[in-house]
């Protein structure tokens, strides 16, 4: 496969799309396009870690890791409106789409902007960190952002993540359990883990 929704600059031709949705109690109109991951609408995974994501301080600093066309931290930002949401993603069309979207959604509490996992994120003192995490990128790519997710957490912050059973999700609790000491299955359903740790 030489080319899929973790590419920098996806070659597919753009060919828009526009649907609205409601996340975390609030509506939303998406525009996504060609080369982002889950065009058509917001995935199974991403709406159990919306669902299921709790707010662990007031007033804090949230990330969302792989943000795509925007649903997981524009529908947290617009739920929790005292919280900063920083969203990345190192998809050009993405980052695009995202900044889009925040105006389109009236969202203003969010600072989208490019980065290969987190190698382009200063802040390090993270409430919460969210990943739908690129599979397809493989289990390296996977295990870097959990590596550098607890650099960037704030000490008792979290890391909340999807994963399907068959795609990995052994080897993300073994790792998360690793770094952070232990790791809970906040959720699970239809074949989907919401995984969460802890930096003690």
């Amino acid at each position: 496969m030489s080319e899929h929704y973790y590419s920098r600059k996806p070659s597919t031709e753009s060919n828009p799309a526009k649907w609205q949705i409601e996340l975390k109690g609030n509506s939303f109109r998406f525009k996504t396009d060609n080369g982002v991951f889950s065009k058509k609408e917001v995935d199974f995974g991403s709406r159990l870690l919306i669902d299921t994501f709790e707010l662990n301080k007031a007033g804090g600093l949230i990330l969302d890791v792989g943000c795509g066309y925007g649903p997981i931290g524009l529908s947290l930002a617009k739920a929790f409106p005292e919280v900063m949401v920083h969203m990345v993603d190192v998809n050009e069309r993405a980052i695009m789409l995202a900044e889009e979207n925040a105006s389109e959604n009236k969202v203003t509490n969010v600072k989208i902007y490019e980065s290969d996992r987190l190698t382009g994120v200063e802040e390090k003192e993270f409430d919460a960190i969210l990943t739908n995490p690129p599979i397809r990128a493989g289990k390296k790519v996977v295990h870097d952002i959990f590596e550098q997710s607890f650099l960037h957490l704030a000490e008792g912050g979290e890391l909340w993540v999807v994963i399907q059973k068959k795609q990995g999700a052994p080897s993300a609790m073994e790792k998360m359990k690793e770094l952070f000491g232990e790791v809970d299955i906040a959720a699970k359903s239809k074949g989907y883990f919401i995984l969460k740790s802890v930096k003690c």
